[in-house]
């Protein structure tokens, strides 16, 4: 069942440890289906089935997980209530918030990113749809074993022992080092355009890239796309606005794209571009997913080099996945430029990892670098 979600990257069960996740909701029905789907993957087990929040914080240190995935409606303590007390537990915990798509608990899941918890999943609102739940499988798994990776990642080639609850390695010898990634130079012309593209982790890297481009914001459109379901782009939509201090909205069909705003990928609906006159505009598309997602990155930045060719500068974030690399690829071939978040800064380096890898960025930065980067490339500056 798993075998088209085992990742090259997999854990050797004989040099580490399984993952062990605990997985809390009050649901037998998706508490037992996360259960065996976790169980079906070769890195990882089950390390406690729970239905409340006070039992997960009454039985965290004993079930000692890496991932908690956890509901946010529950009754005895709710998800929002049991998070920071499991992180006083356990602070190097990952947790991964599960909710429905209400207004209320996108609201939830954003609030518990910025107390700590690592991200969030939609899960499916009915059996009916549990049934045939293979996207949120897929994001599952895949978000369990790249935030765990990465928190693991030390483990494997630090010098001193391992404390005694830490996962046992024999014979581990040092990650070898990834090579720099090969950069080229900025396209020729200025540009006229930033695209965005972000996944896991992109929320808060958001946050902090709108609040230092407003002269970017004031002189050329910004369009997004976030790996996100719909009511979360929604809210994402609002949290972006407080924070740029200019309009951020989702994406409306055939509207005109204009600068001094964002365009943000409606949850649910891949956003493109289309020509219309000298300009663009909005064109939704509800075709199928693309790389897994929907929205996805890759038709937002293949659609604009029919508008602006090689005016468009891109900007590629934390994420799993590859998505953005193809079309990063045709915007450096149409003459424009990526720029991709780096591993250090990254919470996933999946989408800007593929990007650098691939040879297509003029610069590969912290995400704290990027905004100051920005605003010197579009206000004339060749590096």
């Amino acid at each position: 069942m798993s075998t088209a979600l085992a990742s090259p990257a997999a854990l050797d069960s004989g040099r580490q440890e399984p993952l062990r996740v605990m997985v809390v909701d009050d649901s037998v029905v998706i508490r037992g289906l996360i259960s065996r789907w976790i169980e079906a993957e070769p890195d990882m087990k089950v390390a406690a089935s729970l239905r409340t929040g006070l039992d997960a914080v009454s039985q965290v240190e004993r079930a000692n997980p890496d991932v908690v995935v956890l509901d946010i409606e529950m009754p005895d303590l709710d998800g929002i209530s049991a998070l920071p007390q499991l992180l006083a537990k356990k602070p190097d915990l990952i947790i991964i918030m599960a909710s429905t798509l209400t207004r209320r608990n996108a609201e939830i899941s954003f609030k518990a990113m910025a107390l700590g918890a690592a991200d969030y999943i939609p899960k499916p609102e009915s059996t009916r749809e549990i049934a045939a739940a293979d996207i949120f499988k897929h994001d599952l798994i895949q978000k369990i074993r790249n935030l765990a990776a990465k928190r693991r990642r030390p483990a494997v080639v630090a010098a001193p022992p391992l404390a005694p609850h830490e996962p046992t390695l024999t014979q581990a010898a040092p990650a070898p080092a990834q090579p720099a990634p090969l950069l080229r130079p900025f396209g020729p012309l200025h540009p006229r355009v930033l695209l965005i593209g972000s996944s896991t982790g992109g929320p808060q890297a958001l946050m902090t890239l709108v609040a230092g481009i407003g002269p970017v914001i004031d002189a050329v459109p910004v369009l997004i796309t976030q790996h996100m379901p719909p009511t979360f782009t929604t809210i994402l939509a609002e949290h972006l606005a407080r924070v740029a201090g200019r309009p951020v909205q989702e994406g409306v069909n055939e509207e005109v794209v204009k600068p001094g705003r964002i365009y943000l990928a409606p949850g649910g609906c891949h956003m493109r571009v289309a020509r219309k006159g000298g300009g663009g505009i909005i064109a939704l598309d509800d075709g199928p997913p693309v790389n897994f997602c929907k929205p996805a990155v890759d038709p937002l930045f293949t659609s604009a080099i029919d508008i602006w060719q090689g005016g468009i500068l891109a900007v590629i974030l934390t994420g799993m996945g590859s998505d953005g690399m193809r079309g990063g690829k045709q915007i450096v071939a149409a003459g424009g430029s990526v720029i991709a978040q780096d591993e250090a800064s990254s919470v996933v380096w999946g989408m800007p990892g593929a990007a650098a890898q691939a040879g297509i960025c003029a610069a590969v930065l912290p995400l704290q670098q990027i905004a100051p980067k920005l605003v010197r490339l579009f206000a004339g500056g060749h590096s």
